[in-house]
């Protein structure tokens, strides 16, 4: 049986507030102990590092991807228990969504927010079915998803856009859901 995979797209930087690091770190303990897989940005900076260092202390199998013009800016983590560089940014960001089962989004900028509008709209299209994660954490998320109210309110996208993402209060919120929905 193939292992499950969750991909998390993350800030390589931690925020201002140390729940978003508890939660980094909740995540990936949580996906080792579920022997879930943590596929991610193969940073070892930020909420990136957290999230990879705890899966990896927790005993899980983690799976970084990261362009060669960010291994030195974001700290390439070749400790992993695969490490794969790419060409581009592009090449990253399918190569980490090929290999997973689903995605979830912690706090981040607007490498993470790239990401989520990436995947969010190949689900639009019908180009996948994955499961999307938004991971609250003390409210990070609130603007995005009135922004993306607005959105549908102004005849931009169909209602059922904001049904493409799973709204979770906490990392342990959002590892509760994935272990239903992978189960």
């Amino acid at each position: 049986m193939v292992q499950k995979s969750l991909c998390v797209y993350c800030g390589s930087r931690p925020g201002d507030d140390p729940a978003f690091t508890a939660d980094a770190e909740l995540l990936g303990r949580g996906l080792a102990k579920a022997g879930l897989r943590l596929v991610y940005g193969a940073g070892d900076v930020g909420l990136m590092g957290s999230v990879a260092r705890a899966a990896q202390s927790a005993g899980g199998t983690t799976f970084g991807v990261i362009p060669k013009h960010l291994v030195d800016w974001e700290v390439g983590k070749t400790d992993l228990t695969s490490y794969v560089v790419t060409e581009t940014m592009h090449e990253r960001k399918k190569v980490m969504f090929m290999n997973c089962d689903a995605v979830a989004v912690l706090p981040g900028g607007a490498g993470s927010l790239d990401e989520l509008f990436e995947v969010l709209t190949w689900r639009q299209l019908g180009l996948h079915d994955k499961p999307v994660y938004l991971v609250n954490t003390n409210g990070y998320w609130d603007p995005l998803m009135t922004l993306l109210q607005h959105v549908v309110a102004r005849g931009f996208a169909d209602a059922s856009v904001l049904d493409y993402i799973t709204i979770c209060d906490s990392a342990a919120a959002a590892l509760v859901k994935i272990q239903v929905d992978f189960s």
